[in-house]
């Protein structure tokens, strides 16, 4: 169905306030995908904080303009579908990496983070970041672990004068 000039700029507008807040984006190729698969994905997606969407190439062109991901223009090409992750930077790659693994027609073809256009095979390890709440609780326990260390350090010294007394005390009264 065929877009009016009004709806192809709001669909520009929205995916260009998407891209401007999302901390990576991908484009996959989606060529063979039933539409129940479609749905099934989009569904993930949402649920996995990323934002989806199926637009033209040149519409998603003018959409990137101007945002960290105008790195990414060149490569749309063929039907693809933008992911951008909206939670954390890795949220996007797991969602599609993981749909990728029962649909091999979703192929990644486009990985970018930072500004930066990365290989497509990338797309593995940005799905290995940890989320906001891993990074923060491994932060958490690098920082503990200090303060757990100087506090059996601490107790170590009167377990060892406890210990040391007794040991007297055991020798006096075997002798």
């Amino acid at each position: 169905m065929a877009l009016n000039l009004e709806q192809k700029k709001s669909i520009v507008a929205e995916v260009s306030e998407v891209a401007a807040q999302a901390h990576s984006a991908l484009a996959a190729e989606y060529r063979g995908l039933t539409v129940e698969k479609m749905d099934k994905l989009r569904v993930t997606a949402r649920d996995g904080g990323v934002y989806l969407r199926v637009v033209k190439n040149t519409l998603a062109r003018r959409a990137l303009a101007g945002t960290e991901f105008e790195c990414m223009s060149e490569g749309l090409v063929g039907p693809l579908v933008l992911a951008f992750s909206m939670e954390d930077p890795g949220s996007a790659a797991r969602v599609l990496g993981d749909f990728a693994k029962d649909n091999d027609k979703l192929v990644i073809k486009l990985v970018s983070i930072g500004g930066q256009l990365l290989p497509a095979s990338e797309a593995s390890r940005l799905a290995k970041l940890p989320t906001r709440d891993q990074a923060i609780a491994m932060l958490m326990s690098v920082m503990r672990a200090p303060v757990e260390k100087l506090a059996r350090t601490l107790n170590e010294v009167p377990g060892k004068l406890v210990r040391t007394v007794a040991a007297i005390r055991d020798q006096k009264q075997a002798a």
